[in-house]
């Protein structure tokens, strides 16, 4: 298992725009139509690592919780699918069911999107304010598999609660770890 970290993209940065397919439902999906009200978080995700396994049922939590609270959610997998099959749209459109996904699991083809963002690794963690402007990104919380520490959202949470709140954001982010994204040769 690769334990690579975030890029941690500058905060302050406007969230690049994408249109992509939506393995889901098989249409074209873009930023402008898919972002929350009040803010938007953006999960660079895969099928297959163990680092996204290990999170998937608090990502599918979070965003049930915070949905409702105009909080949009969107996952998106940069992966080369041709050197890693298990990655494909097909099975992410079934992995969306199985984990109960409430929100959009985006193929980035390209890779052109995951480029955009700077990411890194899966899961790699971004939270962009009402404006499309970079308030957070990094780790979900501080559990990792294997590791023995409950996966909360601790961190991811507070920085949605702080946005939701209006109240400041801590500048204090770790970065995510997990696998790398699978870039083509």
């Amino acid at each position: 298992m690769s334990r690579t970290p975030s890029n941690m993209l500058p905060l302050g940065t406007l969230a690049p725009d994408f249109n992509l397919l939506n393995t889901q439902n098989g249409e074209q999906a873009s930023l402008t139509n898919l972002k929350g009200r009040k803010g938007t978080v953006i999960a660079f995700i895969c099928n297959h690592c163990p680092f996204v396994k290990h999170v998937n049922p608090e990502l599918a939590k979070l965003a049930r919780d915070y949905q409702s609270k105009e909080i949009g959610f969107i996952a998106i997998s940069s992966n080369d699918v041709d050197n890693y099959p298990q990655d494909a749209p097909h099975l992410m459109k079934q992995v969306a069911l199985e984990e109960g996904y409430t929100f959009p699991y985006l193929y980035d083809r390209t890779q052109q999107v995951g480029k955009d963002y700077d990411a890194a690794c899966t899961p790699d963690f971004y939270l962009f304010d009402a404006n499309l402007k970079l308030v957070y990104r990094g780790q979900l919380d501080d559990s990792r598999p294997e590791n023995g520490i409950p996966v909360t959202g601790k961190d991811l949470r507070n920085a949605i609660d702080a946005l939701i709140e209006n109240r400041p954001i801590s500048k204090l982010q770790k970065p995510s770890i997990g696998c790398n994204i699978k870039w083509k040769k």
